[in-house]
């Protein structure tokens, strides 16, 4: 094996690498992120998520410092390396200063995961392509890549996600397109994981899941988990844990929500993460004073106690009951 122009060889890269996965893979493990369903913790040991991020961004007071792994500096190299698998989002692509693709942090991922309830066998679109990562970690747990699709809008993310993929010895589909319309002809799919944010629940997924199937989602700053009962009906909870995701682009995304004025909200409730979340899930349909007078009326409730209904074109998000008082219209 030839020796890298600095490092002594690519060998000691791979042992190194090796050993800073083995301790974010206790991290993730002690976090208990996947409890529910411990065979991910195989595939978070087996795939190697610095091939995943050549290069990435770490935010500093001076702007973004590039971290790449083909820098002429050893003690670079080995800051890339070992933040590679820190338990962070790193931010993987940049456009005019603004983030646009990001590899999620891995414990977020390792419960999304776990939640998605993969079962041997099934068929699995992934919306957000990044950097390949999510989908490997998939194909690795199927074992089968055939059973993978990825969907993404940019072309220069859908490439680097096959290099990278190819890289780890993976060939799942990877789809250049826009993903609120899923991939009809690889319909129909077990599962639906999006590792982008969304305002609402594009209508071709569940019409793209078979009965019974799940799809996992970030909508506001939460994951709700839907149960597809027919194309057009799916309806579930979010789950407990805050998660922030770059927003989904395409024809689907629709215009950001106005934010809302916060006149009349007590300062304690402005900085109060349940309280946000019900801000961000009712934005532009309910003013935020009637927001906070609900949130305080029902004992403030947490992520868990909302849910989500799709039905036909249209979906709704709900407090504790799908058919009781309170709920609101997702954009759409």
């Amino acid at each position: 094996m030839g020796a890298h122009p600095v490092d002594t060889d690519d060998k000691d890269r791979a042992g190194q690498a090796a050993a800073e996965r083995a301790a974010l893979v206790r991290e993730i493990e002690a976090s208990g992120a996947w409890a529910r369903d411990p065979v991910w913790r195989e595939a978070f040991a087996a795939v190697p998520r610095h091939l995943f991020v050549p290069y990435y961004y770490v935010a500093g007071p001076g702007g973004y410092e590039r971290r790449w792994g083909e820098d002429p500096d050893p003690a670079a190299r080995e800051r890339w390396l070992r933040g590679a698998y820190e338990d962070v989002p790193l931010a993987t692509r940049l456009r005019d200063g603004e983030l646009v693709s990001s590899s999620s942090q891995p414990s977020l991922m390792a419960q999304m995961l776990a939640e998605l309830r993969v079962r041997d066998g099934d068929r699995v679109l992934e919306i957000g392509a990044g950097t390949g990562y999510n989908a490997a970690l998939l194909a690795h747990r199927l074992g089968d890549d055939g059973l993978v699709t990825t969907v993404d809008l940019e072309p220069e993310i859908t490439e680097s996600a096959r290099r990278h993929l190819a890289a780890a010895g993976h060939h799942p589909v990877v789809v250049t397109a826009d993903g609120t319309r899923g991939v009809p002809r690889r319909a129909p799919f077990d599962r639906i994981i999006a590792t982008c944010a969304l305002p609402s629940v594009p209508p071709a997924w569940p019409a793209q899941c078979v009965p019974g199937g799940r799809i996992l989602l970030p909508i506001a700053t939460g994951l709700v988990a839907l149960t597809v009962r027919d194309a057009g009906h799916a309806e579930g909870p979010f789950l407990d844990t805050p998660a922030y995701f770059v927003p989904l682009r395409g024809g689907g995304s629709g215009p950001a929500a106005p934010v809302p004025r916060l006149e009349g909200v007590p300062a304690r409730a402005r900085e109060d993460e349940s309280f946000r979340f019900l801000l961000a899930l009712v934005r532009g349909r309910t003013d935020a004073r009637e927001a906070y007078d609900l949130w305080e009326r029902a004992g403030r409730p947490e992520r868990e106690r909302y849910g989500v209904t799709v039905s036909g074109e249209r979906a709704r998000a709900w407090l504790d009951d799908p058919q009781g008082p309170h709920s609101w219209p997702l954009p759409g």
